[in-house]
């Protein structure tokens, strides 16, 4: 398998203490007893620099990514782009009948992936997924919060589901194919599911909720309102260890992978295959990616967090300011690009140093201050690793 490929230049490229202190890091509560199991990747140059596991797993454990998947749900829309089959201008009702009444005839495919669509906890089932007469009856159910690119509101599945049905609908195929031939399979990486085959099942972790919610006095003392209830809930969290749901590729959140293959990913969104550079057989044109990696929510500010909203093509962007409330570090630089995953996934690239870095577990903590503290720890000590010489 191409995880197992390490960087044949790996001892002067990588800081040996630096490495050290990250696997300290990511070992450091699973060690405590708080997580059941930890898993890190970072590669350079399509290849792997740092590779581990830590708790009740192993290096060929599976971990469910959840939100992380949106990255590679969303670098299929990238290639129709790229083709010219889609257009981020176009109204979704141009695909989709149920989007051409009650005010959605006004939401753009650009909508969908910048999380202004204006329907953020619109209900979607996912077994839904396989009857296309269910899936286009939730479609004309919904409706809209607020006018379509006026608020940035984060939709944890619903954009995304009629992202995909576009998809298919163009490609005529269906969306784990595309996920296979186009993505998967160029960048030699087997093992990037969404949606997980049942044949895998047994090497999946096991999610397991750990920790103590905050109160609503916790939130206060920090001058924050306590989140909104979403569909993101312990329940919905702790499906993924059901067969029924790990097999629904869900576009939203429903990869399942190693952390070496989602870091390898993002090798592919910096240039690099196993065994080329500069986008040489990749699935995307440099210009796609750069393209997708534009800011395109100027203006709008997280509700929850109050900071200025950075979202590319179904992608975050680090910023100059605030990037560690964005899921990166304080030392990533600001083109800094990923998304992160609900209880405590984290995935970025940096183009200025070349490194992507993944951290998996199967341990959601219920306290999301905790939960911050250390995706920032993690994530400054994962962008400090090169050598200066390297850098």
């Amino acid at each position: 398998m191409r995880t197992t490929h390490q960087h044949p230049d790996i001892e002067n490229i990588i800081d040996a203490d630096g490495l050290q202190a990250l696997k300290d890091r990511v070992a450091l509560e699973v060690n405590e007893g708080l997580l059941p199991s930890a898993q890190f990747a970072v590669a350079f140059e399509g290849k792997m620099l740092a590779y581990e596991t830590f708790g009740n797993a192993s290096n060929s454990t599976l971990y469910p990514i959840f939100s992380a998947t949106k990255a590679i749900t969303a670098s299929l829309a990238w290639q129709a782009i790229e083709a010219g089959s889609l257009d981020l201008a176009q109204s979704v009702g141009h695909f989709i009948p149920a989007f051409t009444t009650g005010g959605k005839e006004a939401v753009r495919i650009e909508h969908l992936l910048t999380h202004t669509a204006g329907f953020p906890n619109a209900p979607f089932r996912p077994t839904d997924y396989w009857d296309q007469n269910k899936r286009q009856a939730r479609f004309q159910q919904w409706r809209l919060d607020w006018p379509p690119g006026s608020q940035y509101v984060y939709h944890p599945t619903s954009s995304l589901w009629v992202l995909v049905d576009i998809l298919e609908r163009i490609y005529q195929e269906r969306f784990q194919t595309m996920i296979a031939n186009n993505i998967a399979n160029p960048l030699n990486l087997p093992e990037l599911f969404i949606g997980c085959p049942e044949s895998q099942h047994h090497r999946i972790a096991e999610l397991k909720h750990v920790g103590t919610a905050p109160t609503t006095a916790d939130y206060r003392k920090r001058n924050l309102p306590p989140p909104p209830v979403t569909e993101v809930t312990e329940e919905a969290i702790t499906g993924f260890n059901d067969t029924d749901t790990r097999l629904v590729p869900t576009p939203g959140g429903g990869g399942f992978m190693n952390a070496a293959t989602l870091a390898l990913f993002y090798q592919g969104l910096l240039g690099y295959g196993a065994t080329t550079s500069n986008f040489e057989g990749l699935p995307w044109q440099a210009e796609t990616v750069r393209l997708a990696r534009t800011v395109r929510t100027h203006g709008l500010k997280d509700p929850q967090l109050g900071i200025a909203t950075l979202r590319g093509l179904g992608i975050v962007i680090a910023g100059e300011n605030d990037r560690q409330l964005r899921g990166f570090g304080h030392t990533n630089h600001p083109l800094s690009f990923g998304h992160n995953g609900a209880g405590g996934q984290i995935a970025w690239a940096d183009p200025d140093s070349g490194l992507s870095f993944v951290y998996l577990t199967n341990g959601h903590d219920r306290d999301p201050f905790r939960q911050g503290r250390r995706g920032i720890s993690l994530s400054n000590r994962a962008a400090k690793l090169l050598n200066r010489d390297t850098a």
